[in-house]
């Protein structure tokens, strides 16, 4: 874990919102020059502290207007059989996210689909047709109460 000062949690606080605004933008906000914050968000991108600068599309409004949270639990637990499930999520668009769980499940994954037509389909090419794959469980959401991937940044 790297320390991180009051205005590198500030600054991290702030794109986590909106990355689109300016170094001078930013400066005044934490009491920094534009110059001074620029050097901060680029040590910050170096160091992985800041994974990605990203643009968050509304699903709905390039068609995908479902949203499902699976829970997938596989026959075995075996490295390579982990492995190759991890990969597929990865290389898969529809899957917004995949996690690796403890508990009843072994991955949480959030899927987005058009309809209920396109998520069958894909139940069909990641599920019933891989044999590793013991069960899997939906939920379809019916409401995004709260959505993102801002991490919470105290400085130390």
């Amino acid at each position: 874990m790297v320390a991180l000062d009051e205005f590198d949690a500030r600054l991290l606080n702030l794109v986590q919102k909106d990355n689109r605004q300016t170094a001078e933008q930013l400066g005044e906000k934490v009491g920094l020059s534009a110059a001074a914050c620029q050097k901060r968000l680029k040590r910050l991108r170096s160091r992985k502290i800041i994974a990605s600068d990203i643009s968050v599309l509304s699903p709905e409004a390039v068609g995908r207007r479902l949203t499902m949270v699976v829970e997938v639990t596989l026959e075995r637990e075996q490295p390579e059989v982990l492995d190759a499930f991890k990969r597929k999520m990865q290389q898969t668009p529809e899957v917004m996210q995949c996690y690796y769980v403890t508990g009843n499940a072994d991955f949480i994954i959030i899927v987005t689909a058009r309809d209920m037509k396109d998520y069958e389909d894909f139940t069909r090419r990641f599920f019933f047709q891989n044999s590793n794959v013991r069960r899997f469980q939906t939920n379809v959401v019916m409401d995004n109460v709260k959505v993102g991937l801002s991490v919470p940044v105290e400085a130390e």
